[in-house]
């Protein structure tokens, strides 16, 4: 029975691989595991989505936040600060290289927008970047860090969603931890990420490197805003208000879902988006952000056919017994599944509630605390969005640099990120897993 849970999941990982769309991937391991361990197809469909509720929450706060970012953006405050970056960043590579991991920064807890802000920000900036020969390869990884890091090690914006997950998951599975120890747990996994991050920027792609035009196979897409000389006004100061009422009454509430009601609600009182847009912001945060939130559902499902069938009870017993009590080789073996896992899916909050039903039991028959074993769940849950090329990160990240067709996805995107990224992680991660 142990098997059903490799098996499956090398039919995900697989799927993924080649290209295969993520949902459809993680159904067919679904029903891969169901068939395996005795359950009819119809039965295994059954349970699959008896168990997608368990991320409604989190789903529900990608699609407001998709649809808070499309207002933010409509305002047009964003090109207010890409003029800015450009008459003052300009010929300072490093200081540029710096701030946009700064403002992606932004993005997953200040201002929690995740990727929509870089359609919007780099495109204008690729003129700027060829001026100066900056290598567009430390670009993508100063985004992707932007993207990580702060949720992984902060809890608040899509922090609050990573380890409320990582929370939710091991309470699920019989161990309990706060939000704040697991944020405490990320600590040192994070701290891996900004020296992956200092690496980049200052020794491996610190050199000049002019893009090429057509590396990454497609034509240019950047259009010029229609008024280049934005200047703040009054829905740019209504904009900021929805901003940090939403940052506001998330926090007092602990609900993302609440803060970012509040922030739409504010953007449309306070006209800031005219009320007759509001179907298309929504339908535009929609599209945006719902494969993302489906895709954790799906695996929210697929995670209660692993438990429910007993298959990962199976798998705990066979790699106890294997591994014994060898703690730093169990964490190690740990990281290594959760990249192979995580790196197939491309969604680190998607793959928390499997990882939680694989790595809790483990990891308590194992001897490890409460928080080893949150560090080891949240760190296998970052590798996969960064160096996966079906990371919204990664595919974020490409989606703004390729906008001139210069940029290529695999080469200039994901194996930078894994090499700075996904390394560092499993190391400081492991470190952190037996000192904790």
């Amino acid at each position: 029975m142990g098997w059903v849970v490799v098996i499956s999941v090398l039919v995900m990982t697989v799927l993924s691989l080649l290209r295969v769309n993520v949902i459809i991937a993680i159904i067919a391991a679904a029903l891969t595991a169901g068939v395996m361990a005795g359950l009819g197809v119809v039965e295994s469909i059954e349970m699959l989505v008896s168990g997608m509720g368990g991320q409604a929450n989190t789903a529900l706060s990608y699609i407001l936040l998709g649809a808070f970012a499309v207002a933010i953006s409509y305002t047009g405050i964003t090109t207010i600060l890409v003029n800015y970056l450009i008459r003052v960043l300009t010929g300072k590579k490093t200081m540029m290289l710096l701030v946009i991991a700064g403002v992606a920064s932004l993005s997953q807890n200040l201002v929690p927008v995740h990727i929509a802000f870089i359609p919007i920000l780099i495109p204008p900036l690729l003129k700027l970047f060829d001026e100066m020969r900056m290598d567009r390869r430390a670009t993508a990884a100063a985004l992707t860090f932007g993207l990580k890091a702060p949720y992984v090690m902060i809890p608040a914006g899509f922090g609050l969603i990573f380890h409320n997950t990582i929370v939710d998951g091991m309470e699920q599975n019989g161990v309990q931890v706060t939000v704040g120890e697991s944020a405490l747990s990320m600590l040192i996994p994070g701290l891996g990420m900004v020296i992956g991050l200092l690496i980049a920027i200052f020794i491996t792609y610190r050199k000049d490197r002019d893009a090429i035009p057509g590396a990454g196979g497609a034509e240019s897409t950047i259009m010029e805003p229609e008024n280049k000389n934005v200047t703040f006004n009054r829905s740019h100061l209504f904009t900021l208000i929805a901003i940090g009422a939403a940052l506001t009454v998330q926090l007092i509430t602990d609900n993302l879902i609440a803060g970012a009601l509040t922030g739409l609600v504010l953007m449309f009182a306070f006209i800031a988006v005219p009320f007759k847009n509001g179907d298309k912001v929504v339908s535009d945060g929609i599209s945006m952000m719902g494969t993302i939130a489906f895709v954790m559902l799906v695996a929210s499902g697929y995670g209660e056919i692993l438990t429910e069938t007993g298959a990962v009870n199976a798998l705990v017993e066979v790699s106890s017994g294997f591994l014994g009590d060898n703690q730093p080789l169990i964490a190690i073996i740990l990281l290594l599944v959760g990249l192979i896992v995580t790196m197939g899916i491309g969604s680190s909050f998607g793959t928390i509630p499997i990882l939680a039903a694989l790595y809790v039991p483990i990891c308590v028959a194992a001897g490890f605390s409460p928080m080893a074993t949150a560090t080891l769940i949240g760190t296998a849950g970052a590798l996969g969005d960064a160096g996966s090329p079906a990371s919204d990160s990664t595919l974020g990240s490409t989606a703004g640099l390729n906008a001139d067709g210069k940029h290529h996805h695999i080469w200039d995107t994901v194996v930078p990120t894994f090499i700075h990224f996904n390394i560092p992680l499993i190391l400081f991660g492991w470190i952190a897993a037996i000192i904790l």
